[in-house]
């Protein structure tokens, strides 16, 4: 066989055993161990290396996309240094993931423009690169989901699809119409997360006005103990990072 030959063959071969990392980085690192003198076992151990690290950001690339993320709110964009010292040492201590494996829930608290949508997307992202999955939405939206699905008798369909993420992120609790139907697949959703998987909020409400969210009392506490029975809560008492900004650009327009 030529060496185009061989090529051709490998190409098909590695791309049938679904081996992309290898497929690409083959000849030069067939070049290098030329030139290294190295063995076949480190020429495979180096093959592997690539194929894996290829898996890896390939896996990554899809948790991102399927994540639905805001991916400019990272934790490289975001000031830790405005946080009071305990905030920050919380968010530190939520980037090993440990309490997903506690199904623990993150609440964040705060008025708008303090960041808490920021940072629970960069906590998140960092997470998503440890191979954990995530899936972020608004309130409104994925109460509006719902109650598609439950229109089309699909909700407990819709639910189990998101039980497959290890963290759900529900940005803005509290912005819904707030009518029965809303208040009940809300409250469902919540329910079935319980102790199944980690349920990340934002909220510019605390939690003795959720009562506007779920309209009866006894639902408001049923879904507030399911929330806070294994939990983080976060009180970002910040001035609005928004207005900070605004301020700036205006001081250094003068």
């Amino acid at each position: 066989m030529t060496k185009r030959d061989i090529h051709g063959e490998l190409q098909d071969m590695l791309r049938e055993l679904h081996l992309p990392g290898i497929r690409e980085c083959y000849q030069e690192y067939a070049q290098k161990a030329i030139g290294e003198n190295l063995n076949y076992e480190q020429y495979l151990l180096a093959l592997l290396e690539c194929e894996c690290q290829t898996r890896r950001q390939n896996k990554i690339a899809k948790l991102l996309r399927s994540s639905h993320l805001p991916l400019e709110k990272s934790l490289e964009a975001f000031e830790l240094k405005r946080l009071p010292v305990k905030v920050n040492q919380q968010i530190k201590s939520l980037l090993d993931g440990s309490f997903l494996d506690r199904k623990e829930n993150v609440l964040v608290f705060g008025k708008p423009g303090s960041g808490k949508t920021h940072v629970l997307c960069a906590v998140s992202q960092e997470l998503i690169h440890q191979g954990r999955s995530v899936y972020f939405t608004k309130c409104d939206m994925v109460v509006e989901e719902m109650l598609r699905a439950k229109r089309d008798l699909k909700l407990d369909k819709f639910i189990k699809k998101l039980s497959r993420f290890d963290a759900m992120m529900i940005d803005d609790i509290g912005y819904v119409k707030q009518d029965r139907d809303e208040m009940g697949v809300l409250f469902t959703l919540l329910a079935e997360r319980y102790e199944r998987g980690s349920t990340l909020i934002t909220s510019d409400l605390p939690f003795s006005q959720w009562e506007s969210i779920f309209k009866d009392p006894m639902t408001t506490a049923a879904a507030i103990d399911r929330l806070v029975h294994h939990s983080v809560i976060i009180e970002l008492n910040v001035p609005s990072y928004r207005m900070e900004q605004a301020k700036a650009k205006k001081d250094n327009d003068k």
